[in-house]
């Protein structure tokens, strides 16, 4: 049977989609890049704000077109609005998030016990979400309570995957010929503290690096208030990318009060400084949301300035997005529209300098990159374009394809999308 699996939403999603790639690839099945090309369609959709749950009903509906298809949809929007995602043109059934490590069990009516052997060498995803990159999912759920976020209610407690699972997966993604290792999850920073009471992801990422040859391994999002004492001594090991993305969400102290965050913009700074104490040019970036409910312009101007003091090497921002099942859903003095439009825009554009102003003093630096997408020019030469250790997008032109290589290179320049940059011969 062929299989097109498709997500939106985090990096997690992007992970259980190539759990689930390696476990029909082991039942006999064959992944395939689009869905027109299916007999099976799996799509792992996303409820973080209500356009996440937009684009995951219009996945569903892409795969619809496939009228031969057979379509399962799965992830957090479903798992919140199951009876919408069952109306869904082509829709066979819905699988909730408590159920999605059994789904291709269930699905092929096979025991799962077929996957409990030897795991497969990582293959990369054909078609859109191809990746160099192995995201591996090592917890899920998550035990915040912050008042804005749907995540907690879709997703449910905070579960780790063990310590040797992980490592038997890192080998896997290895014996495929992987150069980069994401560790992901919905609350990652919490991980083994369910394992154990003395477990902390500290414990897991050396680990990692002290048991096997991974190239370069990467951290996705840590709460701010997850690390532990010498957590930064772990960049010691220069396999452990220079990058962190630590979410703030607000830069008011009474914003942060009101979103249930547990941290503060005082302990958040500390946290910051003791980063760069012990890693000069790490690459910290951060999610902030604007017009969240009460939000005043005077808070606003806080959290703007807050942001900017810091230096953030970039952000995301997010318009405050009222989640059905959130407390902030149902909070009076919900900031209307236009106004939620303006502080985005007005904050991307502090976000976009902030990145300039991290980059400008690495031009003629030399980096290495992992690349990830490669494109023949018409001289035959290759445009190759990747990331760097601290997360930096770049381009540079190649004699040869070398995709999935980690090559030196001098960065040159401004791209429209990030960086330029010459191969050091």
């Amino acid at each position: 049977m062929k299989i097109y699996l498709d997500t939106i939403g985090c990096r997690l999603n992007q992970s259980e989609i190539e759990i689930m790639a390696a476990q029909f690839r082991r039942a006999g099945h064959v992944i395939v890049p689009e869905s027109a090309q299916a007999d099976l369609v799996v799509v792992n959709t996303c409820a973080v704000t209500s356009a996440a749950a937009s684009d995951s009903r219009q996945k569903v509906r892409q795969a619809a077109r496939n009228q031969q298809a057979k379509i399962v949809v799965t992830g957090c929007w479903a798992t919140l609005e199951p009876q919408a995602a069952l109306q869904l043109p082509g829709v066979e059934s819905v699988v909730m998030n408590d159920h999605k490590d059994s789904l291709v069990a269930d699905t092929l009516q096979i025991k799962p016990e077929v996957f409990d052997v030897e795991p497969l060498a990582r293959e990369v995803l054909p078609g859109e979400h191809y990746r160099t990159r192995a995201f591996l999912k090592v917890q899920d759920g998550c035990d915040n309570f912050c008042t804005f976020c749907v995540t907690k209610v879709a997703r449910g407690k905070g579960v780790s995957r063990a310590l040797d699972a992980v490592l038997q997966d890192v080998r896997g993604a290895l014996a495929g010929g992987v150069q980069e290792v994401v560790l992901s999850g919905v609350h990652l920073g919490s991980w083994g503290r369910d394992l154990s009471a003395s477990l902390r992801l500290s414990d897991l990422i050396r680990a990692i690096l002290e048991n096997t040859p991974v190239s370069r391994l990467r951290l996705s999002s840590l709460e701010p208030w997850d690390l532990d004492d010498n957590f930064f001594n772990l960049w010691q090991d220069p396999r452990l990318c220079g990058h962190l993305h630590l979410p703030l969400q607000s830069g008011s102290a009474d914003i942060l009060k009101r979103m249930a965050r547990k941290t503060t913009p005082q302990a958040y700074r500390l946290i910051v400084e003791e980063a760069r104490a012990v890693v000069p040019q790490i690459a910290i970036t951060t999610d902030m949301i604007v017009g969240f409910p009460g939000e005043s312009d005077t808070e606003f101007e806080e959290s703007l300035e807050y942001a900017r003091s810091l230096g953030f090497a970039g952000g995301h921002v997010f318009s405050f997005s009222p989640r059905p099942g959130t407390p902030a859903a149902k909070y009076s003095e919900q900031v209307p529209g236009p106004i939620k439009k303006r502080r985005s825009a007005v904050l991307r554009a502090l976000f976009a300098e902030a990145a300039y102003t991290y980059q400008k003093p690495l031009l003629g630096e030399h980096v290495d990159v992992l690349w990830e997408g490669a494109q023949k020019n018409a001289d035959g030469t290759w445009q190759m374009k990747g990331l760097t250790g601290n997360y930096l997008k770049v381009t540079a032109n190649t004699v040869r394809n070398a995709w999935n290589e980690i090559q030196t290179i001098r960065l040159t320049g401004f791209s429209e999308d990030g960086l330029t940059g010459m191969v050091l011969q």
